[in-house]
């Protein structure tokens, strides 16, 4: 997409004109990528605030960069940052939270007449709104998710372990065209369904168990990210009161998610569904995240986040309530805030499914 890369970089020039820097040193890979179209372990890009750009990377990467992004300059030098920065005069902006102290050092001390000034997180600022080409790779990503998530149901019943079923998840994505998991999955059953991040292990699935899963496929680059809670034999008494509950939280989590409402508000919309029947100590992180070329980008909902919702910024909204040893429920989706309504990216049913 060569033409989608050249138009990210004049953004981001743009942006390092109105900062009265002469250039960018972007390092962080994620954002490499972003602006090249390059997936790799080393690589970095140097753009000027006139537009022009220059992409550094070693020489595993030469060949995949000259057919990748061959309208790029390529530099190939192991030390991509201080070859681009070489190239470099005037005021020199980089990533700050990419670049250590030991290797801002170093840069510093080849760049005779450069001043080192930090560019912030710009990149990740643009990345936040998604083109339609970007939408698109996502949708495909929730695609494969839904799709494993309906092929794996008749795997699950009581004598699974967690993790044959976080396995078969895993696999299934793949099969389905995935490049591979977006994450590690998890699969918390019966009691380690109070612990937000469990790891799938050993245990038993047992008839009367809640079981919760948080997977995702990773498909062009771009990552899916759901969480459905399943009921296994049946689904009575106190946890099924907690999915109708969380279940409630995560619509009104979803109508919240417009353009212009503040990312704080969009938690309290959900949060107060949950604290208003009496859980709210229950419910102890934010509602969701952007996502895209990372599992968790900007911006992040929450009580205590800052910013606002855009149109074409993916997020995930994610209301949970644990229960301490009895178990939990989480209900997550991919979305986009779309002008005229959410757009539903994974669409699995929310009903609960007893299986």
């Amino acid at each position: 997409m060569p033409g989608i890369h050249e138009t990210r970089r004049a953004r981001l020039a743009a942006l390092v004109a109105d900062q009265g820097a002469d250039f960018a040193l972007v390092t962080r890979l994620v954002n490499v990528r972003y602006l090249s179209g390059l997936a790799s372990s080393n690589a970095a890009l140097l753009v000027g605030a006139d537009g022009t750009a220059v992409l550094g990377t070693d020489g595993r990467y030469a060949g995949t960069a000259a057919r990748v992004c061959p309208e790029l300059e390529c530099v190939v030098d192991r030390d991509t940052a201080g070859a681009l920065g070489s190239r470099a005069s005037g005021r020199l902006a980089f990533e700050a939270h990419d670049v250590t102290v030991e290797a801002h050092r170093e840069l510093a001390a080849k760049l005779e007449g450069v001043e080192l000034v930090p560019l912030g997180r710009a990149v990740e600022e643009l990345r936040q709104i998604k083109d339609e080409d970007e939408i698109a790779l996502l949708r495909e990503a929730c695609a494969i998710t839904d799709r494993a998530f309906d092929a794996v149901l008749p795997f699950i019943r009581p004598g699974r372990t967690e993790r044959e079923i976080a396995v078969a998840l895993e696999r299934s994505m793949v099969d389905l065209g995935a490049e591979r998991p977006a994450f590690a999955s998890i699969v918390a059953s019966g009691p380690n369904g109070a612990i937000p991040h469990h790891v799938p292990g050993a245990r038993v699935i047992e008839s009367g168990d809640f079981v919760t899963m948080d997977f995702g496929a990773l498909y062009g680059g771009y990552h899916a990210d759901m969480t459905r809670t399943v009921a296994i034999g049946s689904a009575a008494g106190a946890l099924r009161e907690i999915y109708d509950l969380v279940a409630a939280a995560q619509r009104a989590g979803v109508e919240a998610a417009v353009p212009e409402a503040a990312t704080k508000d969009v938690d309290a919309a959900s949060r107060d569904v949950i604290d208003a029947a009496g859980h709210v100590d229950d419910f102890p992180h934010g509602l969701g995240h952007g996502v895209g070329l990372e599992i968790h980008e900007a911006p992040l909902l929450g009580y205590d986040k800052t910013g606002k919702l855009t149109d074409r910024v993916p997020i995930t909204v994610e209301p949970g309530v644990y229960l301490a040893g009895r178990g939990g429920v989480r209900i997550e989706d991919t979305l986009v805030v779309r002008t005229d309504g959410a757009e539903l990216l994974t669409k699995t049913t929310k009903e609960l499914l007893v299986i």
